[in-house]
């Protein structure tokens, strides 16, 4: 049994957590979230905390228990505080800018990039080089942030392009001449 799974759910005064079947909607400060959970578990819900428990002791169920549990805490976590991932974009010339809901990223190529940010999720540029990507959805905003990344991942010999901040990146020596 999973030992993530096994521990309730607190949910704070300000959310509201309603249960239709395997269906969750959870409402919040910052929004609302709505998922329907895979069949093996059931949700219910005791005082002011959720509990998430298998429904049967097949190996399925007892997988997809802890991964219910941290589904529902992330929903419930993203509709009281919301998330966030910042990036920084690292070599001469390139930066990002905010053009409305746009995303305009210079990363060396011959022409600039842009994203459009869907439903739910806001870009932020700061000092030209650092893209903060937010929401209340924490599926949503690591694809978009990893979609961002993606533009130009950091290269290992000179560190340049677009990363994580504070995601370490392996450097690799450069050639050596002829001796």
């Amino acid at each position: 049994m999973s030992r993530i799974g096994k521990n309730p759910v607190p949910v704070p005064d300000k959310v509201t957590v309603s249960l239709d079947g395997l269906t969750v909607t959870v409402k919040g400060p910052k929004g609302e979230l709505q998922r329907t959970l895979p069949e093996g578990v059931s949700v219910s819900q005791v005082d002011s905390t959720i509990v998430v428990s298998p429904t049967s002791e097949k190996r399925q169920s007892r997988e997809r228990h802890g991964l219910c549990r941290a589904l529902v805490a992330n929903m419930i976590e993203g509709v009281s505080n919301g998330y966030s991932k910042s990036l920084e974009i690292i070599g001469v010339g390139s930066r990002a800018q905010v053009k409305g809901k746009t995303l305009v990223v210079s990363a060396g190529y011959s022409h600039p990039v842009e994203m459009d940010a869907p439903e739910g999720i806001t870009f932020k540029v700061e000092n030209n080089t650092k893209v903060i990507v937010s929401g209340i959805d924490k599926e949503l905003v690591g694809n978009e942030a990893a979609k961002v990344r993606a533009i130009r991942p950091p290269e290992p010999y000179k560190g340049k392009g677009i990363r994580y901040e504070g995601e370490w990146i392996l450097r690799k020596a450069g050639k050596s001449g002829k001796k």
